[in-house]
């Protein structure tokens, strides 16, 4: 499946992408605009955290645009986050409530269909790369890795802290690796928060079995910390570039951020 992306290393974690794709796959001609389609892409974190590779991490990271299907949802298609804004497992609407479907939105047997060719896959590469490094290691950290603008109304008031950890309220790791991270973003001049607006999606959620040996963590980054943030979210203006110079400081919080889950995952019980 060229749409996934797997590189496997051995050290204790996993770093997955569910977000970084713009893949429209066989469906682009249904969707209003391909840049509509795109727009809420966590932009470069891919590249962002290429050095992941380098510190033994496992990568798993889809092409396949959240705007297909979101493996970062519950797929029975219950919400994460009841009472708030959000978008669905295919998502009808970008985060500011721009329609992406020009003739109707999906189907439950379109929905079927997309979950079995992309969802099913990613998780089960995910599933597969758990088993491998549970087998030479008492214990993994799966690290979910996000981002999202500074400023989105709908979804949230105001500006978003620059880490956002999700850990759903304690379930899905030890409390001594949401500390470990913790502390990484302390050392930073950026603001942080442990389960605000965003707690952990269905990733962390269903994954996270510390009692198994599984600790599950998210980090929702706001963009502003590694690339310009333009005062129009128009096609003409996003997404901005990515540039190393500008995302060096980032790359180097994020370095320590997942030294610390190695840390945590290579500590005696």
């Amino acid at each position: 499946m060229s749409w996934l992306e797997i590189h496997r290393g051995e050290a204790p974690l996993i770093v997955a992408f569910p977000h970084t794709g713009t893949d429209l796959a066989d469906v682009e001609d249904r969707f209003i605009s391909p840049w509509l389609a795109t727009k809420d892409a966590d932009w470069w974190i891919d590249r962002l955290y290429a050095f992941a590779a380098d510190l033994g991490a496992t990568t798993v990271r889809t092409r396949i645009s959240r705007s297909v299907i979101d493996v970062n949802r519950d797929p029975s298609g219950a919400s994460l986050y009841p009472g708030q804004a959000t978008t669905e497992l295919c998502p009808t609407t970008t985060f500011d409530g721009d329609l992406l479907y020009r003739d109707g939105n999906p189907d439950a047997d379109e929905i079927a269909r997309r979950r079995t060719a992309f969802f099913d896959p990613y998780h089960t590469a995910i599933e597969a790369e758990i088993a491998r490094l549970r087998a030479i290691h008492p214990k993994v950290v799966l690290y979910d890795a996000h981002s999202i603008r500074s400023h989105v109304p709908r979804l949230f008031d105001g500006e978003l802290p620059q880490f956002n950890i999700g850990t759903n309220g304690g379930t899905t790791c030890a409390p001594a690796l949401a500390r470990a991270v913790e502390a990484a973003c302390a050392s930073t001049p950026w603001s942080q928060v442990t389960d605000g607006r965003f707690r952990g999606g269905w990733t962390t959620r269903h994954y996270g079995r510390p009692e198994q040996g599984v600790h599950a963590i998210q980090m929702e980054l706001a963009c502003r910390g590694y690339i310009d943030e333009p005062s129009a979210f128009d096609e003409g203006h996003w997404p901005t570039p990515y540039d190393d110079a500008r995302a060096a400081p980032m790359r180097a919080a994020l370095t320590q951020v997942l030294t610390a889950c190695l840390t945590f995952a290579g500590a005696p019980e």
